[in-house]
């Protein structure tokens, strides 16, 4: 099942803006993103790749982000509630969860809830609501895909990939 429309959480930093060098050449289409408060990076993201909705974590860079947008069909949201809405939300197949600590939980078991594939690279998600989220995959059928290097590197020893000694 390849992934077709992506929604990004965290796309101003290190794996968001990875991920969105590769979109193009993958033909990804990008319909959401977020970020904390970086809203002149925001602004060339939406610029160049048109997502239907965005989510500042911060309400000030929200407002100033939907100024700097006004010209565009850009929704532009705001706050924990509005990353939980994105998530869910968004016309996507897949989201990529990299933001920064747990607030990476809520959107993740929002998107899950939805129906939609977690490609996650923010290790906070599992550690403080591991067997939830885990049982909420099971439930709802979605994929959860590791993204970064520590969690590709367990999922591949847990699938008998790697000896489990070498984890020592």
């Amino acid at each position: 099942m390849a992934v077709t429309k992506l929604s990004i959480l965290g796309s101003t930093g290190s794996i968001g803006t990875q991920a969105l060098s590769l979109v193009d050449d993958l033909g990804i289409e990008v319909t959401a993103l977020s970020a904390s408060r970086n809203s002149r990076l925001m602004e060339e993201q939406v610029r160049r790749f048109r997502p239907s909705m965005v989510c500042m974590a911060d309400e000030d860079a929200a407002r100033d982000l939907s100024v700097r947008i006004s010209d565009l069909n850009t929704q532009v949201l705001s706050g924990e509630q509005g990353m939980v809405e994105l998530a869910s939300s968004a016309d996507c197949d897949t989201v990529l969860n990299s933001v920064v600590g747990i607030a990476g939980l809520l959107p993740t078991l929002a998107a899950i809830d939805a129906g939609r594939d977690i490609a996650l690279a923010n290790k906070e998600t599992l550690v403080t609501g591991g067997q939830l989220v885990t049982s909420k995959v099971k439930e709802k059928g979605v994929r959860l895909l590791p993204v970064d290097s520590e969690h590709s590197a367990i999922f591949q020893c847990l699938q008998d990939r790697c000896s489990a000694a070498r984890l020592v």
